[in-house]
This record gives C-alpha cells, structure tokens and sequence, in this order.
C-alpha cells in the first residue's frame, strides 16, 4: 500500500461541483456515484452517460514490426487488425497466467496505442520493457500523466458526440480515429469503445482539454456516472474486472484467481493459430476444468457476491464466484461470475450464500442482457 496521497485528475474539481461521493479507488481520487448507482446505471441504459476514466493507463508502441511484436507477447492475432481499428487481447506470464486485460488501437503499420488497467500501468510497463527487441526496433512511450480519458457511453451518445464534436469526429465500433477540428478545439483520439457494452465511446485528451470537453457533454445531456454504475454496467455485459476476477499472481496470492484465456471463456481475444507467451496452458485444458460462467438467482434472499460457493443440485463443490450483485437493467435480479466446472447453460446450480442459506441459481453465458 503506496503512502502518498491519491491521485486527482484533471476532472477533480467537476467532480467536486456535481457533489460527488468521491473515494480513493486505486491511489485516484474518483466518484462512486453522484447520485445512485441504480439511477446511473439505467441512464446509461437509455440515454447517455459520461465517465471519468483517467485513471486508466495509455501506452504507445512505436517501430517497425511492431505489429509482429506485440502479436508474440498477446492472445489476439494482433496482424489480422487493419489501421484505424481496435481489438481486446490478454497478456500472460510465462507459466499462462492472465497478467491483464486490453482494450488496443492500431494506429498503422508502425504505432499501436494501448489502454492498461489502473493499478497495472507499472506493471505492464516492466512487462512490456522486459520483452522488447534487443535491436530497439520497437519503443513504448507512457502517455498516461498527461492524458485524459472520458468515456461517453449509451443509446444518445452519438448523437451527444456530434452535437460537441461534429459528427466528422463520430468513429464506429471498435473503430479509431484522431480528433478532428472541432468548435471546442480539443484535441488527441477517440475509440468506438468501453466498457458498459453500449454503444460509445472513449475520448482520449490532454489534461488541460479535459474540463471543458466534460462540461460541453453535460450541457448537450450526458449523465455524470460513477465507478458503481459502472461496476454493475460490466457486470450485466459479462466484462472481465481486472484484480476481481483474475489477477496476476505476482500481485495476488488468491491462486483461484490465476488463470488463463480459455478459464476466462471470454468469447473474444483469444486466437490459438499463432504463437504467443503463455499459450501451452491455455490449449492444456479439457472441458472438465473450471470455466468463467455467468449465474443468476432462480429464487429471492442474499445477492450473489465474489467468494461465494456453487454447489451442484447433490451438495459437490463445483466452483466459486468472483464478482456478483443486483442487476438494475432485470429488476435487481440476482446476478454473478466466477470459475465453475462440469457446467453447462442453464443447468441448474446452488449459491451457498451463508453457512444457513443456500440458493438455486442456473449457469448462464453472458451477457444477461
């Protein structure tokens, strides 16, 4: 645990004038909610929500083969990802186990900008100077002091981006693009991605841009939200939290939470026809192990929460939640994630909720939405 202070970002002060609950999230100080969380996560949901999210990481890979090089040391098929387009990818250790998670643009043949979790810029920093090429053919820049990122997710964002941006600063899903001239005067990128499985997108901009960008989206109707709704946006959309339901072992002792691409089954980001660190674990597997399986409540009482049992229907340990709660978007159904195996879709399942309650739940593949 870091004795310096938390960290505020650029957008601290609007934070502070919305009268936001703020805490310490990672060394950032960051809002949880500014009104609800169940208000926030349904304006996401139907309007337009807006985020602070500068406390994720922004790196940029430079040089020639650099596209070759980042497919070595990544899960996804880095080369089969055209310019101006985004991709998700998993990085692993070299026993396979998950070190992180990441969103990525390929900016061009030669430049490659990616987005670390939070608390794992330093350490995917080391990972990544670790195995760079001895010739300096590839170089990595840390962007993130000095930039911004605000997230703009939800069925009115595009038309909320092109009332601020113009709509020649509008990118499509999973798509990148620089910013282009606009009446505020911003500048940097902008993705056609997030992390509340809406329709969005997430504007990267120097710090000094960064309030005035904020501002100009709240007055044409986004929505202020904070890191509750947006924990429980990821979870209705089934999204990998990194640190909760995987974690580094390096950083985390928990060894339920080491595991691998195939462990994860994440539908995304895993291509096994090329080579990459980590990769004779993850084609190790046989559908017996334990698997990410979404679970939802057939019946009322505790909300499904991380650390949580799952039985089988004779009373066998099958497995255990990472991450669960209420689910707003289905009437605060009961809903949760975690590493069951021997399980199929809607087979049914029992949540050890307490010593004296237990629930009947079904498996389900998400998202639940």
């Amino acid at each position: 645990m870091s004795d310096s202070p938390p960290v505020r970002t650029a957008l601290y002060e609007e934070h502070v004038a919305l009268e936001a609950n703020i805490v310490d999230f990672h060394g950032f100080e960051l809002p949880i909610w500014y009104s609800n969380i169940t208000e926030e996560h349904l304006a996401c949901r139907s309007n337009a929500g807006l985020f602070d999210v500068s406390h994720m990481g922004s790196f940029k890979f430079k040089g020639k083969g650099v596209l070759d090089w980042f497919e070595s040391i990544a899960t996804q098929k880095c080369t089969a990802i055209s310019p101006g387009r985004c991709a998700y990818t998993h990085f692993l250790d070299n026993n396979g186990f998950l070190i992180d998670d990441m969103i990525f643009a390929v900016v061009s043949e030669s430049e490659i900008l990616g987005v670390p979790n939070a608390s794992m810029i330093p350490v995917m920093w080391d990972w990544f100077t670790s195995l760079l090429p001895e010739d300096g053919s590839v170089t990595i820049e840390d962007l993130s002091p000095a930039t911004s990122i605000i997230a703009l997710q939800g069925p009115k964002a595009k038309e909320i981006c092109e009332t601020v941006l113009g709509i020649e600063n509008h990118v499509g899903r999973f798509r990148w693009a620089n910013i282009k001239e606009n009446k505020l005067g911003v500048n940097g990128w902008i993705q056609g991605t997030g992390y509340t499985g809406e329709a969005g997108y997430e504007i990267f901009i120097p710090n000094s841009d960064a309030p005035k960008l904020w501002r100009s989206l709240i007055d044409n109707g986004a929505i202020p939200i904070g890191l509750g709704a947006r924990d429980t946006l990821r979870l209705e959309k089934g999204f990998l939290l990194s640190g909760v339901d995987f974690a580094n072992p390096k950083l985390e002792e928990n060894e339920f939470l080491h595991r691998d691409s195939w462990e994860t089954n994440v539908p995304f980001g895993l291509d096994v026809g090329h080579d990459f660190i980590g990769k004779s674990r993850v084609i190790s597997h046989d559908d017996n192990d334990h698997r990410w399986w979404g679970i939802m409540q057939l019946e009322k009482g505790p909300f499904p929460r991380g650390g949580k049992d799952v039985e089988d229907l004779d009373g066998n340990l099958i497995g255990k939640l990472t991450s669960g709660g209420p689910a707003p978007s289905l009437d605060r159904t009961g809903i949760g994630m975690g590493y069951i195996k021997s399980v199929s879709p809607d087979d049914e399942v029992v949540i050890v909720a307490s010593p004296k309650k237990k629930l009947r739940a079904k498996i389900v593949r998400p998202p639940f939405i």
